[in-house]
């Protein structure tokens, strides 16, 4: 599959070079756009750039999609959460009222990029945005199930500048798993994902099992291979974004 991958623009969303959003359109356009929120465990060194794949795909799926950057930590400078969640709101904000883009928005994130798609989904100020709902694939979405897993080197304990006894205020803050989602939730996940286990995502299922969360476990896909338009699993990624759109 030939799918184009460099965006038709750009759009800053904030002061700061990484509060920015790269719009890719598609030929044959829906009229849903999707709002990716990338992964790598919400480090600096991390960027969008590894979902070009992904949002060309759903570029050539037929959505509008927009791809967001956000700041993020680094090795030398840790507990970020504030900066991060900030600038999730902000973009969540900034792509709804892109005057280029359809109203009605699907936030898709992977890896720690599903925790702050699935934070964004217990946000009172979701509501606002026209937002049908948020896709986590193989998300972060239970920050003390990723904790006890100690899952990227303790990453969340970084991305939070420190640990639950420590800044119980951020993971308070922070976790998915303590807001009762606004807004559908689809959680994806592999049943032998080892970056991010599927028990994260049953976890956060299982607390909110009277709201309208739903998981889908599939055998044999590796961590990222939802980032591949050419990998078998991607009908279900597009599935699953339809799912939102009745």
């Amino acid at each position: 599959m030939t799918i184009e991958t460099t965006p038709a623009r750009t759009v800053a969303y904030g002061d700061d070079p990484a509060q920015v959003y790269d719009v890719l359109a598609p030929a044959a356009p829906r009229d849903t756009t999707v709002l990716v929120v990338h992964g790598g465990f919400w480090q600096a060194d991390v960027d969008r750039a590894h979902t070009a794949e992904q949002v060309a795909g759903l570029a050539a799926a037929g959505y509008h999609v927009a791809v967001g950057e956000y700041r993020r930590w680094s090795a030398t400078d840790q507990g970020w959460w504030r900066e991060t969640l900030a600038d999730v709101e902000s973009l969540v904000r900034a792509v709804a009222a892109d005057a280029g883009l359809p109203d009605r928005l699907v936030v898709m994130g992977h890896s720690a990029g599903g925790q702050l798609a699935a934070w964004a989904a217990g946000q009172p100020w979701i509501a606002e945005c026209r937002v049908a709902g948020v896709v986590s694939l193989a998300g972060c979405v239970d920050l003390a199930v990723v904790d006890r897993l100690q899952l990227g080197d303790d990453a969340a304990r970084a991305f939070l500048g420190g640990g639950p006894d420590v800044v119980p205020e951020a993971w308070a803050a922070a976790d998915p798993a303590r807001a009762l989602p606004v807004v559908p939730v689809r959680l994806v996940s592999w049943d032998d994902d080892e970056e991010v286990p599927v028990e994260v995502s049953r976890s956060y299922a299982a607390r909110f099992a009277t709201a309208e969360v739903t998981l889908d476990v599939i055998p044999g896909v590796a961590h990222f291979a939802y980032l591949d338009p050419t990998d078998p699993v991607w009908p279900h990624v597009l599935a699953t974004v339809e799912s939102l759109l009745g």
